[in-house]
């Protein structure tokens, strides 16, 4: 009984970790500087915008039958 109640605690407080106000920097750092060619800097919202090659959409290829393995020269027993 005693473990249902702290894992019921222990879900709670982990429930109340997160943050809903908006990202800013720490009071003693800043934000980066303006990239090249920009004329003010990015906020915390663009800097955390993943470009599409830093997160590629996955390319799932389904294989129709069974296909013997080819050699693969980096696959090394342990040593």
């Amino acid at each position: 009984m005693m473990r249902i109640v702290i894992a019921i605690a222990a879900a709670a407080l982990l429930a109340g970790c997160g943050s809903r106000a908006p990202l800013t920097p720490p009071e003693s750092a800043s934000l980066p500087v303006a990239p090249h060619g920009a004329t003010a800097p990015p906020n915390a919202d663009e800097l955390l915008r993943r470009d599409a090659l830093a997160a590629p959409e996955r390319s799932v290829e389904l294989r129709r039958r069974s296909e013997e393995r080819q050699d693969d020269p980096f696959d090394l027993p342990p040593e």
